[in-house]
């Protein structure tokens, strides 16, 4: 049986999602392999067994140290949201211990971490999408010429953050700076990017050497202003349909396209790719490479309107690092 490392926690806001989502995935994995979630925050890497007790984890060699033995993983299920799991730093770390790990390279989990980055890239492809600006904070901040470049409304949020933290819908010029301060609380570069007028939706991606699943399209219906994170994880601040309402012909856009961005970035796992959609033209909005697990994650939902398991996708991609 192989042994399997679920990392959790990490250093962002979505320390609380990402826990979650470990404990849903352990529930799933504990069946089919030796699991342990290890828990990373900062310099503390730890598992808990049953008794309360943590016992370190050798960052030497990434080896569970317990009482009187040594355990070693054979791989690593990484549901860290955020730094350092989902920036490519854990990646690197793992790239250097030698040991398998179910998400994107350290370079794809960089790039796509990066909001404007990965705009920047995919938009030589011809991938459609809002213009945005980059602002760093360091900069003299002209908001005539951010208004000018991305205009009213837009939304304004931190380049490199999770879960729609920091984020702010400006409406007018007196609001962008205050919403260029508060995206700086979590980041220190801020994205301005025209508002999109549309339906948002999302499409979960898992591909393998055997087996490539480009998931049912989901359609999120917010109750507040936008897709803001009390939308996302309070029940009832959302309607998520799944499968969206959407023509045949716009589902297999959505999913064509999700499909394809997937390749042009070289992700690997399970990815969600989010896009607003404009009449008939899906807009990329972002990807998330290491998107939730929880009972409320779009993915779980996805999987089950198609009719497979999560043991199923989740052994897919572990087995996959072996062949």
């Amino acid at each position: 049986m192989r042994t399997i490392a679920i990392v959790a926690g990490g250093d962002s806001p979505e320390y609380e999602i990402s826990v979650k989502s470990a404990g849903e995935v352990y529930k799933v994995l504990s069946a089919v392999y030796s699991a342990y979630i290890i828990m990373i925050r900062g310099f503390d890497w730890y598992w808990e067994d049953s008794r309360g007790r943590c016992h370190i984890v050798d960052k030497n060699d990434f080896a569970l140290r317990l009482d009187d033995r040594k355990i070693r993983f054979d791989a690593v299920f990484i549901a860290i949201h955020g730094s350092p799991g989902e920036n490519g730093l854990l990646q690197g770390y793992f790239d250097m211990m030698r040991i398998p790990y179910t998400s994107c390279s350290a370079f794809c989990s960089a790039l796509t971490f990066n909001k404007q980055a990965c705009k920047l890239y995919l938009k030589e492809y011809g991938i459609p999408m809002a213009k945005s600006v980059l602002i760093r904070r360091s900069d003299k901040i002209n908001p005539d010429e951010i208004i000018t470049s991305v205009g009213l409304p837009c939304f304004v949020k931190p380049n490199d953050s999770g879960s729609s933290f920091g984020v702010t819908k400006v409406k007018t010029g007196d609001e962008l700076l205050p919403a260029i301060m508060k995206a700086f609380e979590e980041s220190n570069e801020v994205m301005a990017e025209t508002l999109m007028k549309g339906r948002e939706v999302a499409c979960g991606v898992v591909k393998t050497s055997k087996r490539i699943l480009v998931l049912p399209v989901t359609e999120i219906i917010s109750k507040n202003e936008f897709f803001d994170f009390e939308a996302k994880y309070t029940p009832g601040k959302s309607v998520e349909i799944t499968p969206a309402d959407l023509t045949q012909a716009l589902t297999d856009k959505i999913r064509e396209l999700s499909s394809r961005i997937y390749d042009l970035l070289g992700c690997r796992g399970i990815v969600r790719v989010d896009f607003i959609v404009a009449g008939d033209d899906p807009l990329f909005l972002e990807i998330n490479s290491v998107p939730g697990m929880t009972r409320e994650s779009l993915v779980p939902k996805q999987a089950e309107a198609a009719g497979i398991s999560l043991s199923d996708i989740y052994s897919m991609v572990i087995e996959d690092l072996f062949t």
